[in-house]
């Protein structure tokens, strides 16, 4: 399994854009959860405000933290099919095997001509 993080440049900060959960709980504030770490939050009297409790949360978490772009190579596996492949080359009756599914093709192909 190959194992790559790219670096990014620190001269450059991309924005960054985030999916966010807001739910009206039920004490009648409003909580803002950022969708894949659960554990940051904002909870607010409004949506903006939970919003806004969100992004100082972040940002602080942020601070102290970076991200990066792990990339994963997947293993080389061999495909399923491929055990299969050649299993009948010693078979001396496959070459009529092939030469009767050609005959009976051959005869589809006809049937749908004159269709």
């Amino acid at each position: 399994m190959n194992l790559t993080i790219k670096a990014t440049s620190q001269t450059t900060a991309p924005k960054l854009t985030y999916d966010v959960l807001i739910e009206n709980q039920p004490d009648d504030t409003v909580k803002a959860t950022l969708l894949g770490l659960p554990d940051c939050q904002g909870i607010g009297s409004t949506e903006t405000e939970a919003i806004e409790k969100l992004s100082q949360s972040l940002q602080t978490r942020l601070e102290t933290a970076k991200i990066v772009t792990l990339e994963i190579g997947l293993p080389q596996t061999e495909h399923p099919w491929m055990k299969f492949a050649g299993m009948h080359k010693d078979n001396p009756l496959f070459s009529e095997v092939l030469e009767y599914i050609e005959a009976e093709r051959s005869q589809i192909d006809l049937e749908n001509e004159t269709k």
